[in-house]
């Protein structure tokens, strides 16, 4: 693979696209904030249109010149083909799941009747829409396994339509539900309707960026229609507030939860349906805790105690039980007590609950039965992570998935009796990766925090400095970044580089204490742990900054953003994807509302500050060079609407003052998410084939 390429066309300054600057200029408690690119924000209209197709051109022009473009798009797609399933679940005594033959565009529902009998297709995603455009999205059996309600999303976007169908006939009924958002799925255990959550229809032409407001939990009873759907609950005094519903496995109690954002505080309600084959859905709704002061998560029950992991007075979380017919907090009883370990997720299955556990950011798993007393360790097949977890009251089977940066991620059944494990359709990889180590180190942030990261390389990699290094991160919303499996990274190892994760705070880690130590005002904590892993990669000289890059979607797209600008010296390649990049104004569009439990708003004065330090979109410095960028996103993005990349990439190329790219790609039919798996590989290869040429990789 020749070198001269690859220096040529990173050397050569860009022409881009004009792009029109407007006069609009805010007022911040007296800061005057000019926004030049707010036209950007009108997502169809044509100007904006017009530019993202010479954004698309001038980038599809730059990549198309990369000497490994080609050569990684096809070793990625070697590297993803092989068989991946979902972690299984049981209903009606039947097990379901999905399955990819490795490049299908999207996977498969199956369903077993048990674990030892062949599965039959209910759902083919690929077969009803071939291009890949509209994803299957949640999957939902009846209790008795006749009926599948199934949710489809145009370019897979948040909006959801529901559709149900006989399992016996894979015959569609005329069932059809709309405007589905942030929603479960819970059937009634006679099999005759179900629970979800619906907004009222936005207005026309601004589904995909309308602020959200009046979600409802409603009830639709299989073979009417919408508009006879029963509102079960709403809280118009709380409109902007998320509602939504979940069924015991004994189908007794329908549990409503509200939630003001993404923040894990809510609270929590019930609906006693008596008699879960002639549920009263006319049961009142009783509260049964009403202060949103912690997270109150219901994960099973025994008759009227029902189990919750909670961080009340416990920031690595605890399972403590409530006696519905006495919810009063002075009788709550704590089964499973808070641990120096964080508990990540809990489940009942059988007659244990069952808890993973986060060790420094690597799962275990424990049971424990009703009493909270140790009932045994379900031992992992290496050091890794609990990708998938599922179980039911009433049956002995516990299925997991484990993976690890070199371990594909893998579904075990566990029978909980008999105490064995068994992989359940395990993969097989394209790729011998007993040659290449993972290796646990820790970081000293700037306040002195110790912050973990894994390093995974081929075994004896000389330290010598000049190794092309990645480091992924996210960093927010209480979500733990464990060590994982992906596809395309071998293609990257086996070029010589270095994949990284890093564990700022913000995650969940090290629990809620975690996650809130990079919140709010505390925000800048979570660049600098980032900011401290690049530096100890220099420093040890696994790598230098010509030669590090750094990766990272929605929020984590913010922290690239954030990150590349507080120290565009430390970094050859910054690749954000969907960020979160006007920290201005991210509430106003679609779901940001929910993420001011994590940001702050602008529209607070002592919070506007805070975000305007670090928002990335208002600290781009003219005259800097930055490091090579390519931003991607996504039209159908009704999570963090594309118009944060657009101005975003708009300001970084008028301020670029040195021959670095600084690129948008733009990829159209998928959404925050979603990408079918053609598209995927696409546009991780674009990704890695840029960095490559941006560090000078022969």
């Amino acid at each position: 693979m020749l070198a001269g390429s690859s220096v040529f066309v990173q050397t050569q300054r860009l022409a881009y696209p004009p792009t029109a600057r407007g006069d609009v200029v805010d007022d911040y408690f007296g800061t005057k904030v000019p926004d030049p690119y707010r036209w950007m924000e009108d997502l169809d209209s044509k100007p904006v249109a017009d530019w993202v197709a010479a954004q698309n051109a001038v980038t599809e022009k730059y990549l198309a010149q990369l000497p490994l473009r080609e050569k990684l798009r096809k070793r990625i797609t070697e590297l993803w083909n092989y068989p991946k399933v979902s972690t299984p679940f049981m209903e009606g005594g039947q097990v379901f799941y999905r399955r990819n033959s490795g490049l299908q565009k999207q996977s498969l529902f199956l369903m077993r009747p048990d674990l030892r009998k062949p599965a039959r297709v209910l759902v083919d995603p690929n077969e009803m829409f071939p291009d890949g455009a509209t994803s299957l999205a949640m999957v939902a059996p009846a209790p008795d396994a006749t009926l599948l309600a199934y949710a489809t999303a145009e370019g897979g976007a948040d909006w959801q339509t529901i559709h149900v169908r006989e399992i016996a006939t894979r015959r569609d009924l005329k069932d059809i539900v709309k405007w589905m958002r942030f929603s479960g799925l819970a059937w009634t255990k006679d099999a005759k309707g179900f629970f979800y959550s619906r907004y009222p229809e936005p207005p026309a032409g601004k589904a995909l960026q309308a602020a959200l407001s009046g979600q409802a939990l409603y009830y639709h009873g299989v073979g009417t229609p919408q508009s006879e759907d029963r509102l079960i609950y709403e809280r118009r005094d709380l409109p902007t507030w998320f509602i939504s519903g979940s069924i015991t496995d004994d189908g007794r109690y329908l549990f409503i939860q509200m939630a003001e954002g993404s923040e894990n505080k809510n609270r929590l309600y019930v609906k006693d349906l008596v008699d879960p084959h002639k549920p009263n859905l006319d049961a009142p709704v009783r509260p049964v805790v009403e202060t949103d002061d912690a997270e109150y998560a219901p994960v099973g029950n025994r008759g009227s105690t029902v189990f919750l992991r909670t961080d009340l007075d416990a920031p690595n979380r605890r399972v403590i039980a409530i006696d519905l017919g006495n919810p009063a907090r002075a009788a709550w009883k704590t089964i499973v007590a808070e641990r120096p370990q964080a508990i990540e997720s809990v489940i009942v299955a059988s007659d244990r609950i069952v808890a993973e556990y986060l060790v420094d950011v690597q799962s275990r798993l424990e049971m424990f039965a009703f009493d909270g007393t140790a009932a045994g360790t379900i031992a992992l097949p290496a050091t890794g992570s609990i990708a998938g977890l599922s179980g039911r009251d009433d049956s002995d089977v516990l299925f997991y998935t484990f993976t690890s940066p070199l371990y594909p991620a893998t579904v075990f059944a566990y029978d909980i009796k008999a105490g064995r494990a068994t992989a359940f359709e395990p993969p097989t990889l394209p790729v011998d990766v007993a040659q290449y180590e993972t290796t646990q180190l820790f970081a000293t942030s700037k306040d002195g925090t110790r912050v973990p990261f894994f390093v995974t390389a081929r075994k004896n990699t000389p330290r010598d400095g000049n190794r092309p290094t990645m480091v992924y991160g996210y960093g927010g919303f209480s979500i733990s970044t464990t060590p994982t499996y992906r596809p395309d990274v071998p293609a990257w190892l086996e070029l010589g580089g270095i994949w990284v994760t890093a564990n700022m705070r913000g995650g969940s880690e090290y629990g809620e204490a975690w996650h809130h130590a990079g919140m709010l005002a505390k925000k800048q904590n979570v660049f600098d742990d980032f900011i401290a892993v690049a530096e100890y990669l220099v420093k040890e000289n696994y790598t230098s900054p010509a030669k590090l890059g750094m990766m990272g979607g929605s929020n984590g797209g913010l922290l690239v953003g954030a990150v590349m600008e507080q120290r565009p010296d430390l970094y050859a390649v910054a690749l954000p994807a969907v960020g979160v990049m006007d920290m201005l104004r991210y509430d106003r569009f679609t779901g940001g509302r929910a993420w001011v439990t994590e940001y702050g708003s602008s529209a607070n004065a002592e919070q506007f500050p805070i975000l305007f330090r670090y928002s990335p979109l208002h600290n781009v410095r003219p005259e800097t060079c930055y490091p090579a960028t390519l931003v991607t996103t996504a039209d159908h993005d009704d999570r963090v609407v594309p118009s944060h990349s657009f101005k975003f990439i708009a300001a970084v190329q008028q301020a670029q003052t040195c021959d670095r790219p600084a690129l948008i790609r733009v990829e159209t039919q998928v959404s925050h998410g979603f990408r079918p798996t053609d598209k995927r590989i696409a546009e991780v290869a674009d990704e890695w084939a840029f960095a490559a040429a941006s560090m000078g990789i022969k």
